[in-house]
């Protein structure tokens, strides 16, 4: 039982810990990012594990993860506000070429990061060439481009 409720606790702390982090932590990551998630991944599995490194103790833990998934997957389903709350809705980063600053210091996202992936994805160069800029749930950023004016 120590080790379900290690499990759920941690399972909760990780889920506060990225929200706080915010999406952009989980799109891209840098050499820090990447580094700093091995050691969060060794420090969990220590904390769930604890001195216990039997094959039960591992499949105690695994199972429960899952189930933790499971259970929040159908709170999601069945209460959208909490769905909200922890996956987040779409934020628009820029409304007809003009940058929305306090909502991209909110999300953590640049200009430049905006701007990177208007080159990517619609091969725009400027800002006033893009209609919206979405940041989705999943921590992408989707482009709509501005239509062109005829001259």
């Amino acid at each position: 039982m120590d080790n379900v409720l290690r499990v759920i606790g941690m399972y909760i702390l990780l889920m506060i810990v990225l929200k706080i982090a915010g999406r952009r932590t989980l799109l891209e990551m840098t050499s820090f990012d990447f580094i700093l998630l091995l050691i969060i991944s060794e420090a969990t599995q220590q904390a769930l594990l604890g001195n216990d490194f039997s094959f039960t103790g591992a499949a105690v833990t695994i199972i429960t993860l899952i189930t933790m998934d499971i259970v929040f997957g159908r709170i999601k389903e069945r209460f959208p506000k909490i769905e909200q709350f922890i996956d987040g809705s779409p934020l628009i980063l820029v409304e007809y070429g003009r940058p929305l600053e306090k909502r991209m210091r909110k999300a953590g996202i640049g200009k430049d990061d905006i701007l990177a992936s208007a080159r990517m994805n619609q091969g725009l160069e400027r800002m006033d060439q893009i209609k919206f800029a979405i940041l989705e749930k999943n921590g992408k950023i989707a482009i709509i481009p501005a239509e062109e004016q005829e001259p």
